[in-house]
């Protein structure tokens, strides 16, 4: 009863009083209070960096994202081992001049940062040591170098606490997420890509369609339609647009794309699968099926219990 009370209390707390007990990553960039100009620590958006095209699609969304949330942007690049001194130097020097020509022409301060390892632990270690925002990956931007595909990001995704928007092209003329595809069955973590929902939709002036899975199983239909109601509650609460659709009988993430395709969707917004196993790696999660659609439609992917954003501390208008 403790705890109830506590909670309704919190929730009749107004903006300024919900910012000064919660400090999130996301609510961090949302609204900022005046400081002196020596305490500012903006949050930080990873770009892992190669040197490749697909690479440089995700610093662009990146530097869009940027602005909007007045975040930094850092380039990390993970050196191969036994690589000789010169090579090391050289990239160094690469990539040196190229943070400072995106952060010249963009006006975001553009960081870079280089060390040795494997891309399937390094970039995820990094976000989480440097509490990222998010990181923005290209699907083939490793390729090559340390051989990630599209089907391998998923490998590098589930280690990190932070969300991953993995890109395979370069951002839209006008950089708007205008549609985000949110989709929605009876798993309880459902209510953790709200959070990221919301944080979209209240940025880029988003609309979110929901996609309701349906089944002849009564009991599932019961907790998918308390799902849906719980973020028809958010999206009410926070301003954001929505549209329901049901989803009949079948492959969600092959439907998932297809209704991608017929919206022309900005993005997918989904869960990672709960304690991923290898086989899930070497066979196919669903996810690494709508990561590498070939719409090439950005995919903003959610760690189970990682993002660290209780959806409860967005409900302000």
């Amino acid at each position: 009863m403790a705890a109830a009370a506590k909670w309704r209390q919190k929730l009749n707390w107004g903006r300024q009083g919900v910012l000064k007990l919660i400090k999130n990553r996301y609510l961090s960039t949302l609204i900022r209070k005046p400081i002196r100009a020596m305490e500012v620590t903006n949050k930080l958006i990873v770009v892992p960096w190669d040197f490749t095209e697909v690479a440089g699609f995700a610093l662009r969304h990146a530097l869009r994202i940027a602005k909007q949330v007045n975040n930094d942007v850092v380039l990390l690049h993970i050196l191969e081992k036994g690589l000789m001194p010169g090579v090391e130097s050289a990239r160094r020097d690469k990539l040196r001049a190229i943070a400072e020509d995106n952060a010249s022409r963009s006006g975001i301060t553009v960081k870079y940062h280089v060390t040795k390892g494997s891309i399937f632990t390094e970039i995820a270690d990094y976000a989480n040591d440097n509490e990222a925002s998010l990181v923005v990956m290209g699907t083939h931007g490793m390729k090559g170098m340390q051989k990630l595909t599209g089907s391998w990001a998923l490998k590098v995704i589930v280690r990190s606490k932070a969300p991953f928007i993995v890109v395979q092209d370069a951002p839209k003329d006008d950089g708007k997420f205008q549609n985000i595809i949110f989709t929605v069955d009876f798993q309880r973590e459902n209510k953790e890509k709200m959070a990221m929902a919301i944080f979209m939709g209240k940025y880029f002036d988003s609309k979110v369609h929901l996609l309701k899975t349906i089944t002849s199983d009564n009991n599932l239909l019961k907790k998918i339609n308390i799902n849906v109601n719980f973020a028809i509650k958010y999206f009410s609460q926070n301003n954001i647009e929505y549209e329901i659709h049901d989803m009949p009988k079948g492959n969600l993430a092959v439907q998932t794309i297809e209704f991608a395709q017929k919206i022309n969707a900005d993005m997918i917004v989904l869960m990672t699968t709960k304690n991923i196993m290898i086989t899930d790696y070497v066979m196919g999660a669903s996810e690494q099926y709508i990561i590498a659609n070939s719409s090439k439609i950005p995919v903003c992917c959610i760690n189970p219990r990682s993002t660290f954003a209780a959806v409860g501390q967005f409900m302000y208008g």
